[in-house]
């Protein structure tokens, strides 16, 4: 017997079977096999077709069964995770009104912006622990003030993973978790926040009825059967968005406990227990998987764009020809790069730097004495370093490191940058060898409340190594120091 679980992402959807006995992953498939299409009708915009990610579910789950011999009958549970931050509108028959306005589309950021002075940032971080920003409650007053006709139509609006779970079953609902990562979560009084609805003149009858993050949350209907070729009363037993959804993937649910990822883009997702928002302008913090609000469980998350793209953009304009032989020329310079430093804030603004637009800068190169592997050193080291700087942002906000472990992603795969976090936090980094989409499916069978036979699975299918902090930290000291006086030269020059 299976579970299944699904990773909605922006370029393609994941789907994993895992068996319910050991937790062993049968296979994962990913639709489609190019990236799915996504429309900017103006600079900043980004919307996609929430019934394409439907129609990408759907041929996932028959290449699962036809690939393994899988029949729909075998399949005990659905988790889901998903892009956060987006919004799906639809009518009274479910069908959805305009595209989904996803995670990445900046329309609605001066939107946020202006609640977050009118609102107050003691009552906005108290109440919210974040600035509205441009998240889905900000988009949805974008409609609202835009799209006139479109926002009166409206019957409910959902996240992304919302709208999934209601293609299978035909019942529309969200959760806590997912309510706050669209920032519509009062945390002060444990409710929907209505003060802010009120404050955006967002009628609150189009708020979805809200279900346990884990528990059984809806049935597969036998529309939903004929569609998605699961069995018609199969539950939904798990839904939430992908980072918390990597976090658990990670086994990470208790204060002290820290996820990572190093892709195009790099996460500092932190639990705690606390409900301080200080740093709200530069971290984002929502409901954990496991929240209660008996036993809060916030996840602080840092994102920092300059991560593998700016390793990839280096890969794709030396003369090398593979990740490893980068990191084999890296291996061949010193701890420092002998003075050559690498700003990697190429990707756009920071949240973390107050929004800035550092960019990328190389410095202190010597044009006699330096060569590609002190640009392919300086790179991993400075990537490591904007690491390291946020996580120093996250500890002024409360945060104690006790665990830390991260998926093993192009990052995370190099020696070099992996020791060069541990060594400065001084903490030892477990690597796990997993995905959202079997993360999700696993959570499917937390719907028993049994964490530490979760936990159990995810140690016994998925580690790979743990890397430990040296002892000598003096030269990684010295050399971060030295990319920190670089960057706040940039920083106090804007």
């Amino acid at each position: 017997m299976y579970y299944i679980g699904f990773d909605l992402g922006s370029s393609s959807i994941k789907a994993a079977l895992v068996e319910i006995s050991t937790g062993k992953s049968l296979g994962v498939v990913q639709e489609p096999k190019t990236e799915m299409s996504m429309l900017a009708l103006k600079n900043g915009w980004a919307e996609q077709k929430s019934e394409e990610w439907w129609k990408h579910i759907c041929k996932a789950i028959d290449t699962l069964k036809k690939t393994y011999n899988i029949s729909r009958t075998q399949i005990k549970g659905i988790g889901i995770s998903y892009q956060m931050h987006g919004l799906v509108l639809v009518d009274k028959k479910g069908n959805p009104l305009r595209k989904s306005i996803i995670w990445c589309d900046s329309r609605a950021v001066q939107i946020g912006k202006d609640a977050f002075v009118d609102i107050g940032s003691e009552k906005s971080t108290s109440h919210l622990l974040n600035s509205p920003a441009n998240f889905t409650a900000s988009k949805l007053k974008w409609v609202k003030d835009n799209e006139p006709d479109i926002y009166k139509k409206a019957y409910k609006f959902m996240l992304p993973g919302d709208y999934i779970a209601y293609r299978f079953s035909n019942k529309i609902n969200t959760t806590i978790s997912g309510l706050s990562e669209g920032i519509l979560w009062d945390f002060k009084n444990d409710r929907v926040a209505d003060f802010l609805l009120d404050y955006y003149d967002i009628d609150k009858e189009l708020v979805p009825d809200i279900v346990d993050t884990f528990g059984l949350q809806s049935v597969v209907d036998k529309k939903g059967e004929k569609e998605s070729g699961l069995a018609a009363g199969t539950p939904i037993f798990y839904r939430a968005g992908d980072q918390p959804n990597n976090a658990l993937s990670l086994n990470i649910f208790n204060p002290g406990e820290v996820a990572a990822t190093g892709g195009t883009s790099g996460v500092v997702y932190a639990v705690t227990e606390s409900l301080s928002g200080k740093e709200s302008t530069r971290v984002n913090n929502f409901a954990h998987v496991n929240y209660k609000k008996s036993v809060p469980r916030i996840g602080k998350l840092l994102n920092i764009n300059g991560a593998g793209i700016q390793y990839r953009w280096l890969l794709n304009n030396l003369s090398v020809t593979s990740y490893e032989e980068m990191n084999q020329l890296a291996s061949e310079v010193a701890v420092g790069s002998d003075g050559v430093c690498m700003l990697p804030f190429g990707n756009g603004a920071e949240r973390m730097l107050n929004n800035m637009e550092i960019g990328t800068r190389l410095v202190n190169v010597n044009l006699n004495n330096h060569q590609k592997g002190h640009l392919c050193r300086a790179a991993l080291e400075g990537i490591a370093f904007s690491f390291v700087y946020g996580m120093d942002i996250l500890k002024s906000d409360g945060i104690k490191i006790n665990v830390m472990r991260a998926g093993n992603d192009n990052l995370f795969r190099s020696e070099i940058f992996t020791n060069t976090v541990a060594t400065l936090i001084n903490q030892e980094i477990e690597i796990y060898n997993t995905t959202g989409a079997i993360g999700a499916a696993r959570a499917a069978g937390l719907h028993k409340g049994d964490f530490e036979s979760y936990g159990k699975l995810v140690e016994d299918n998925d580690h790979v190594m743990t890397f430990m902090p040296f002892k000598d930290k003096a030269p990684y000291v010295k050399a971060y120091e030295s990319w920190k006086k670089e960057l706040n030269l940039i920083i106090n020059t804007k």
